[in-house]
């Protein structure tokens, strides 16, 4: 009940600030009921006496004497105090013992003040709050971590009280003891560990549990499921990592007027070069929660491909010198049997049938892979890759005619399929 008195060590709420305004969002739910326990915390007793009489009052004079002093208790946040006071009011009484009540702050009476009378004031002070994932400051005027939370879990939004790590030495501060009553727990790394004393500071408790915390880690104070109040040790790490990519070269040509028009020359190899690219990832708890990318740049230059493009004009070749006629009853000429093989098989065994087709190590072009020299012995001009169909077929039928299927060594079996 209020005004109950015990031996534990003041309460120092060095952080209270009071509120200069009456909008709190916790003003509702402190309406100053002596009967709420939530009220008397952490007391003890301290008998002042307001004024010392030096004067013996005699006859009707005492009388007045007498009904004009009371002794009350007074409860300035779970400080309880005895005091002996001539005030008519509680707010002669503030006045005279210097408490400040601000329009956040709740006082447990008003008006006139009767002997025996127990006062309880209670300073507003700001807490952090996370409200669904979202972090703001709030007013309170709850002395203890799990009187705020059930007063703020009460307007329906999922709550935990977010500790400041801004002092020095980094120890996790509530302007709040843990709770006064009740188990508490800590839980850290996956573990879920009971505070023996649930009346300390929440950097205390982590200490009492052997819980360091690194420079980044986070703390906040919730209510589990089963209503204990817990202190969540948050493991954040924020490191810098990298990957890399390929970084693709160019190619660009080179007149060369020692080579023959349609001849390249790679003189320079092209080498693809390395790109990386540092990101910063936050996680908490191992789980990536943000990624933000710091750099991004070629680590490793690539190497242009260079290609020589022949620029000399070829030499016209000599025209043979005609064949002399056949006799009326002569054989048929060879260029007549060349036609009659099958020069599509040829042509599918060895390109796929593919006109412009070239071969893997770049010597041999066209339907039927010609090499360049060959080509031109045959009096082809540029790539024979780059002549038509019936011109690459004539030039292969010419090319039989000449020395056989034996210049498809592999292939030439096809022509008399």
């Amino acid at each position: 009940m209020p005004g109950h008195l015990d031996v534990w060590s003041d309460v120092q709420f060095s952080t209270l600030t009071p509120g200069p305004s009456t909008d709190s969002p916790l003003a509702a739910s402190h309406a100053a009921d002596p009967k709420d326990r939530r009220w008397w915390r952490r007391a003890r007793t301290v008998p002042v006496v307001a004024a010392t009489v030096g004067l013996v009052v005699l006859g009707g004079g005492g009388t007045a004497y007498a009904s004009a002093h009371k002794s009350v208790t007074l409860d300035v946040d779970g400080n309880v105090q005895k005091v002996s006071t001539f005030a008519g009011s509680v707010q002669g009484l503030l006045a005279a013992r210097h408490v400040t009540v601000g329009d956040r702050d709740l006082v447990s009476a008003t008006g006139a003040l009767g002997d025996g009378q127990q006062v309880v004031v209670r300073h507003a002070h700001q807490v952090t709050v996370s409200e669904n994932g979202t972090q703001k400051t709030v007013w309170t005027t709850a002395l203890t971590a799990d009187e705020a939370l059930a007063d703020l879990s009460a307007r329906g939004a999922v709550i935990s009280l977010v500790a400041s790590r801004s002092q020095e030495g980094g120890r996790p501060e509530l302007p709040l003891d843990l709770t006064l009553h009740g188990p508490a727990d800590v839980v850290v790394d996956g573990a879920t560990k009971p505070v023996q004393d649930a009346t300390i500071s929440v950097g205390d408790a982590l200490t009492q549990l052997g819980v360091t915390l690194n420079p980044l880690d986070t703390v906040e104070v919730k209510r589990s499921d089963a209503g204990r109040v817990q202190v969540v040790v948050h493991r954040v790490v924020v490191q810098d990592v990298t990957t890399t990519s390929e970084e693709p070269f160019t190619s660009s040509t080179v007149d060369d007027p020692t080579q023959y028009t349609g001849k390249r020359t790679v003189t320079t190899a092209g080498v693809v070069g390395v790109r990386t690219i540092g990101d910063r990832v936050t996680t908490v708890d191992g789980v990536e929660t943000a990624r933000d990318h710091v750099s991004n740049d070629v680590t490793t230059a690539p190497v242009n491909e260079v290609v020589a493009v022949g620029t000399k004009a070829k030499p016209v070749a000599a025209p043979k010198p005609a064949a002399p006629a056949a006799p009326a009853s002569a054989p048929a000429a060879a260029s007549a049997t060349s036609g009659s093989l099958n020069w599509a098989a040829l042509a599918q065994c060895e390109s796929g049938g593919r006109v412009d087709a070239v071969s893997s190590n770049g010597m041999y072009y066209g339907l039927y892979q010609f090499s360049v020299s060959t080509w031109q012995a045959m009096g082809g001009s540029g790539l024979p890759s780059q002549a038509s169909a019936d011109e690459q077929t004539a030039r292969a039928q010419a090319l039989y005619d000449r020395s056989g299927a034996g210049q498809w060594p592999v292939c030439g079996k096809n022509l008399f399929s």
